[in-house]
């Protein structure tokens, strides 16, 4: 059994990503399958969840697990926000805007993209005429 520590104060949306509520949060992940471990914090009991009593907890539907679908957007909408946070206190403190200034170009920059991704799903759900 490999064990792997997580700082999920630092490490956001991996924590998102497997849904962690509180520390610490154990899972034992088994190749696609996520199992929560939700019982005293002992090293005998942890031991034996990953070495045998694993069997009796259901896994994290695949849907909402780390690996599925779901889990992939809330990481990857985690990974957005911290970068958006990033460039405003880039452009606040490096380049000494005031975070009005900084908040207006964030919001533009948003609502910009926003209108190219509603254009380009619109021409790819456009019907297409009927030649008869």
């Amino acid at each position: 059994v490999n064990v792997a520590k997580i700082d999920g104060a630092a490490e956001r949306a991996l924590s998102s990503r497997f849904g962690v509520r509180a520390f610490p949060t154990f899972f034992l992940v088994d190749g696609w399958t996520v199992r929560e471990y939700d019982g005293n914090r002992s090293k005998e009991l942890l031991v034996k969840f990953a070495m045998e009593s694993y069997e009796d907890v259901e896994p994290v539907p695949f849907l909402f697990g780390p690996f599925g679908p779901m889990g992939q957007v809330r990481a990857f909408l985690m990974r957005c926000g911290s970068e958006i946070v990033g460039v405003y206190e880039k452009l606040t403190k490096e380049k000494g805007l005031s975070p009005l200034v900084a908040m207006a170009i964030l919001c533009s920059v948003g609502m910009g993209l926003g209108l190219v991704m509603i254009v380009v799903v619109g021409f790819l759900l456009l019907r297409k005429a009927k030649l008869d």
